[in-house]
């Protein structure tokens, strides 16, 4: 008998022995945990320009597509931005072709006082030669040098002046520096005009919306969130210890805590540079005689490799789930 009960109880430790044997293999070889979550892009939305709201568009957790009108800011004092700032460009546009018309006039001045000088110089050759003959007293040879040297002041007083008309002038047209400084004016104004109105950047879910008709808002002042319907990703917190044996593309079953019995599929993105003690606002002090080592937990990246099949079923962003990894490839030589 007590033979038997020996049989007996060497059995049991060695079938309570293999058990832990093969559940350690299978956690070895199927790292879980617990401590994930459910990850999107979430935007959040502010205005561009300020102003008191004239509509809101929407309303909390609808879904929005890109493009759909979120809410619209009164454009009274931009529409008048607009019109003042196209005021400002026609009358650049206005000086610069007077510019231009005056610049024309002393061109034709300078052309003038040139043909003067011609002449005045012309005047003064055939005296002088005829006063190298004796033809001609000192008095008129005097009066030649004079009506010469006059023409030339004239010349340059002339060419001075088309010189700052050129510079007061600028390029002409478009390139002019004061019409382009009134045309970026312009598109500015209509650019924060066009901002009145706010559209969402993408697709997704209005989220923490608080906002009414007649609100005062600050330009890029947060207002509400957008939880973008594209990209989905869980972050897993694993155990440091359970590391070793993953590697990105590895296959992972994800399992939804809010919606019990649904299994989806994922791989593993990337393994996080840290653990989550580092990045903390208020990282752990260890230099202390009663410290305890305490196993880290660092983030790994799973992608899903698809959705739910039931509608009904949303992904919810800070879901909690549940993650286990495959890594039985190690093993296989894959």
């Amino acid at each position: 008998m007590k033979h038997l009960k020996s049989i007996f109880l060497l059995v049991a430790v060695a079938a309570v022995a293999g058990g832990l044997w093969m559940w350690w293999q299978h956690e070895r070889i199927h790292p879980s945990t617990d401590d994930a979550y459910l990850k999107a892009n979430v935007l959040t939305i502010a205005p561009q320009v300020g102003g008191e709201i004239k509509t809101v568009a929407v309303s909390e957790n609808q879904y929005v597509n890109a493009g759909d009108l979120l809410f619209q800011i009164v454009t009274d004092d931009l529409e008048a931005r607009v019109m003042a700032a196209q005021a400002s460009y026609d009358a650049a546009v206005q000086q610069s072709s007077a510019a231009i018309t005056d610049l024309s006039a002393v061109s034709a001045q300078v052309d003038s006082a040139r043909a003067v000088l011609t002449d005045a110089q012309d005047a003064y050759d055939r005296t002088g030669k005829l006063f190298k003959l004796g033809d001609v007293a000192q008095a008129a040879m005097d009066q030649a040098t004079a009506t010469r040297d006059q023409a030339k002041a004239a010349l340059d007083n002339a060419q001075s002046a088309l010189a700052a008309a050129q510079e007061r002038a600028g390029d002409p047209g478009k390139d002019n520096a004061a019409v382009r400084a009134a045309d970026a004016e312009l598109t500015l104004a209509k650019i924060n005009l066009a901002r009145a109105q706010v559209t969402a950047p993408v697709a997704g879910w209005v989220a923490n919306l608080d906002l009414r008709p007649g609100r005062l808002v600050a330009p890029n002042a947060p207002l509400f969130s957008l939880v973008e319907d594209g990209h989905w990703w869980i972050d897993a917190n694993f155990k440091e210890t359970d590391l070793t044996r993953l590697r990105p593309d590895q296959p992972v079953k994800i399992d939804i805590d809010m919606y019990p019995g649904l299994t989806l599929d994922g791989k593993v993105q990337s393994l996080g540079a840290g653990s989550g003690a580092v990045f903390s606002l208020l990282p752990p002090q260890n230099a202390s005689g009663n410290w305890v080592k305490v196993t880290q937990r660092f983030p790994v990246r799973i992608s899903l490799d698809g959705r739910p099949d039931d509608p009904a079923m949303q992904l919810r962003v800070g879901a909690s789930t549940s993650v286990t990894v495959d890594t039985s490839g190690l093993d296989d030589g894959k």
